[in-house]
């Protein structure tokens, strides 16, 4: 009994601490990863996330948590598992709700998306995979829009960014001060009400931003925000349409596919184990 019961403790404290595994459902990494594969996370390299309250609420509530000491920060193309932060325009936390996406631009950064491409201010080498991000070069708005897949964030009238020409984004870096207009209330509005608790009215008549009312003009952020994209990018729920992640809901870092399996014929895809591609 107390080697089953050593077994068992070891066996979570390994998944909550060091590694972990995640199945991915979807296309969206296509062609990097494919439903079906599964992947491990390691949970050394940003450090473990551990959970301080355990009172979750499966329709999202506040994550509570602290972080161990990692081996290194989340880098540019990096493959990473985070939990869905965004639920219908307020940042809540719902646990095993995750989604496996690349690191796109890091806090500190500024996104943009010009003619299908991403390009980051501060990192000149390609993100994601070119290929695929060309595909919405050669795909016409018809077809993108019957998909309900052009238009990106922020749907406001004052804005027009789509999945082909999006920006720029500033994405949050914490401790960073920014100056609060419309414009910049109404690109960040979700992560400004979710840090100040309050809610945040844009008048762009008069060039006034509010907070529950009282004028907002400067605000510091408290979080560190990051930017994910699928590599899939005609078919990613990612933050072209939710936004910036913030660093509490990330899981940990994709290292490699341990196994694969073909979600009709349920055979294994030897070819994939071990690989990112």
């Amino acid at each position: 009994m107390i080697v089953i019961i050593t077994v068992v403790m070891l066996y979570f404290a390994i998944r909550i601490f060091v590694v972990d595994w995640f199945r991915i459902p979807t296309e969206s990494m296509m062609p990097t990863l494919v439903s079906g594969d599964n992947v491990v996370v390691d949970k050394t390299l940003m450090g473990a996330r551990i959970y301080t309250d355990f009172h979750f609420n499966s329709k999202g509530g506040e994550l509570r948590s602290v972080r161990t000491r990692g081996r290194r920060d989340i880098r540019h193309n990096d493959i990473v598992i985070f939990n869905k932060a965004n639920h219908k325009r307020k940042i809540k936390f719902i646990i095993n709700n995750v989604y496996c996406k690349r690191c796109i631009a890091l806090p500190g950064d500024t996104i943009s998306i010009v003619n299908g491409y991403y390009k980051n201010n501060n990192y000149d080498q390609p993100l994601g995979i070119e290929a695929e991000q060309e595909r919405i070069v050669n795909t016409p708005d018809s077809i993108l829009n019957n998909m309900r897949v052009l238009r990106a964030i922020p749907k406001d009238s004052h804005f027009h960014w789509t999945i082909r020409n999006f920006g720029p984004m500033y994405i949050p870096r914490k401790g960073d001060v920014m100056m609060i207009t419309p414009e910049s209330a109404t690109i960040h509005k979700v992560i400004l009400e979710w840090e100040t608790g309050k809610e945040i009215g844009i008048n762009w008549q008069d060039s006034v931003v509010t907070a529950d009312g009282k004028p907002f003009k400067m605000h510091r952020f408290e979080h560190n925000y990051y930017f994910m994209a699928g590599d899939h990018v005609v078919n990613s729920d990612d933050s072209r349409y939710k936004g910036p992640v913030p660093e509490e809901y990330i899981v940990g870092i994709v290292t490699h596919v341990i196994n694969s399996e073909d979600p009709d014929s349920k055979e294994t895809r030897w070819e994939r184990i071990g690989s990112l591609q």
